[in-house]
């Protein structure tokens, strides 16, 4: 479900979806992947872990726990998450004089967000979500994410900007948890 609401659950697993403008493939062009840490790590100091993701060129999935101790609505989580994005993806785009680019997200502001000064529309407004009820969702989401970038790897569990190989290669992560524990 696409969500407009404020939605304020804690100690549940959310699958959340948020993509860019026109699908533009922004976290390719602007060669993002990396700069997800950032967050992640944030959010882990916000007592949201992290159980799972792909960001994909265009889009990103994950899966995210929200502790009761958070002082954070997930929907806060995410909206303050896509405007940490946005910046950095403008301000890669005027680094590497990507013009053509840049104007298709000015062009893309709706006049109400003019009017509040708004100059880029990096995102999609909102975002989808899904509570996971139990593991069975849990593992169908965390299949589905995993196996989302099939269509650009020739073997989805090598793809490198996802939590695969965290769960099928046993590499390291300072930010993800794994899900079993959440369960």
């Amino acid at each position: 479900m696409t969500t407009h609401k404020n939605i304020d659950l804690k100690n549940e697993i959310f699958f959340i979806t948020f993509t860019c403008h026109e699908w533009i493939p922004l976290f390719h062009i602007t060669n993002l992947y990396d700069y997800f840490e950032k967050w992640f790590k944030h959010l882990k100091t916000l007592h949201a872990d992290l159980l799972g993701y792909v960001i994909m060129p265009n889009h990103f999935h994950a899966l995210l726990f929200v502790h009761n101790d958070c002082s954070k609505t997930i929907n806060s989580l995410i909206s303050n998450g896509k405007r940490f994005l946005a910046y950095e993806i403008v301000k890669r785009l005027k680094a590497t004089e990507n013009l053509k680019t840049l104007q298709r997200l000015q062009n893309g502001v709706a006049e109400n967000e003019l009017k509040k000064k708004k100059l880029h529309q990096v995102f999609k407004p909102s975002f989808d979500l899904k509570i996971c009820f139990n593991r069975r969702m849990v593992e169908t989401k965390l299949d589905y994410i995993h196996r989302n970038p099939s269509s650009l790897i020739d073997d989805y569990t090598q793809y490198p900007y996802s939590s695969v190989g965290f769960y099928f290669r046993e590499e390291e992560s300072t930010c993800l948890k794994d899900y079993k524990e959440f369960i």
